[in-house]
């Protein structure tokens, strides 16, 4: 990535040396011309001393210099930022938004689920809380021509791409697209797609630029046994794939998945704005809980820009109980993960919807300190979760994965908080709870969950007794 030039220093103009405008046959009139510009500078002087032209207060502290031209200041350029840098400036807090694949997979892709899915994200709120990128996954290729550019599946999107991306952008939200770096996608291999040659190997640069004309804003990159099928490496390829995004000039967020084979954490941060932890999350709750514990080990690596990923939400699908949507959706929020929703939007009902729109869980999900929470405890059906957040209070959560009713307690030591006075939120039903000086506890139905903000009180808080 190149650095920005340097904005250009500006020198002042001089003129020559006086112009011998007199001819030799008008010098008898000379001392009269030298009395008359001598008088004109004695009435210009007293003119400006008087005030007469000044359009405000004299400044006594100010001094204009009469012999040497004002130069403007040199402006220095900033710093070049490095490419890693630049990536992790793309996301500082989660993407949120809407992904094709959880809802229709392949053989439901078309235009119009996607115009759907735009139009709900804003008249449903979702818009208005931050979901923003409306995501087409696998399946709207239909091969590529003579000159190897990727065809749009005429049929599905007949429109063509770059009419529904400005579809998305009218609507104020941001558009992504999928490829792969191998030779097949995931829905080639895993759904028989049988559109071959759709794969970015051999094309990266092509499918880029293409990309760029419809104008997205968003890469999930799949990588869909490259390995097996093409001899690729992890690093190299999403490492490459970044490089050429990062040179179009457009800031388009860059979602890897590899599925946590690799051990993306370790290396993805800088290259990618988020990377898969695991394989595909499922719309039933042994899924869902199993997503949650492979979370434990990883938590540290994430930071602003660089975000651990346990797949998308599976909110509205399946057979996934109220509680355990709660769940879902809550512990999402307490990894800073992204939130990526993949159901028909305007179907849901409205407790749904209010749930995933609810300000105080999106606001500790976006937190700009960017650090997940930490599993403090992992016994007897109970967990708990801890989570510093930037304004200096702390996010808890106390979640119970047996199937009975359980009471939860949490003492400040245990979740990392130090000893004060805190006052106490309920997050998920947005009303107050109290304060402790102690700790936090729950009744927590089974495989639910109870969130809490825990928030220090003031010097003049405490003064005040409150």
């Amino acid at each position: 990535m190149r650095s920005p030039e340097s904005p250009r220093s500006l020198a002042a103009r001089y003129s020559g040396g006086p112009k011998h405008a007199m001819a030799q046959r008008r010098l008898p009139w000379l001392p009269f011309g030298v009395l008359g510009i001598v008088a004109a500078l004695a009435v210009v002087g007293i003119i400006f001393t008087s005030g007469v032209l000044n359009h405000g207060p004299v400044e006594a502290d100010r001094v204009t210099p009469t012999s040497t031209p004002s130069v403007a200041p040199t402006v220095e350029s900033p710093a070049p930022m490095d490419a890693a840098t630049l990536r992790r400036s793309f996301a500082l807090t989660p993407p949120m938004g809407w992904n094709s694949w959880n809802q229709v997979g392949c053989a439901g892709l078309n235009e119009q689920v996607v115009k759907n899915a735009a139009d709900a994200m804003v008249a449903r709120g979702l818009q208005a809380v931050g979901y923003q990128y409306i995501v087409i996954d696998d399946c709207y290729q239909s091969g590529r021509d003579a000159d190897g550019n990727l065809i749009v599946d005429p049929a599905r999107f007949p429109s063509g791409m770059a009419a529904v991306a400005k579809y998305v952008h009218d609507k104020g939200l941001k558009f992504g697209i999928y490829a792969v770096p191998g030779s097949q996608t995931c829905a080639n291999y895993f759904d028989r797609y049988p559109v071959k040659g759709i794969g970015s190997l051999g094309h990266e640069q092509q499918d880029v630029d293409l990309f760029v004309s419809w104008g997205i804003d968003y890469l999930k990159y799949d990588w869909c046994r490259a390995d097996i099928n093409d001899g690729l490496s992890e690093q190299a390829a999403f490492g490459q794939m970044n490089d050429i995004l990062l040179a179009t000039g457009r800031p388009i967020v860059y979602s890897i998945s590899e599925y946590g084979e690799q051990e993306p954490w370790v290396w993805a941060p800088g290259i990618a704005n988020l990377w898969r932890t695991t394989h595909d999350i499922h719309e039933n709750w042994p899924s869902i809980l199993q997503h949650i514990n492979l979370q434990v080990p990883v938590t540290s690596f994430a930071t602003p820009g660089a975000w651990n990923d346990p797949d998308m939400l599976h909110i509205g699908n399946g057979d996934i109980s109220v509680n355990e949507t709660i769940t879902h959706f809550g512990i999402w929020c307490m990894l800073a993960a992204p939130l990526f929703t993949g159901t028909d939007l305007s179907a849901l009902p409205e407790s749904t919807i209010s749930l995933l729109t609810n300000p105080e869980l999106i606001e500790i999900d976006q937190d700009t300190k960017g650090v997940e929470a930490t599993q403090v405890r992992n016994a007897g059906g109970a967990q708990v979760w801890s989570r510093p957040l930037a304004d200096g209070s702390f996010a808890v959560a106390l979640f119970n994965t047996s199937s009975a009713t359980k009471t939860i307690t949490a003492s400040l030591a245990e979740v990392g908080i130090p000893q004060a006075k805190y006052t106490v939120r309920d997050v998920i039903n947005r009303a107050p709870v109290g304060s402790t000086t102690t700790g936090i506890s729950g009744s927590v139905a089974a495989h639910g969950l109870s969130m809490v903000r825990v928030t220090p009180l003031s010097a003049e808080d405490q003064r005040r007794g409150l």
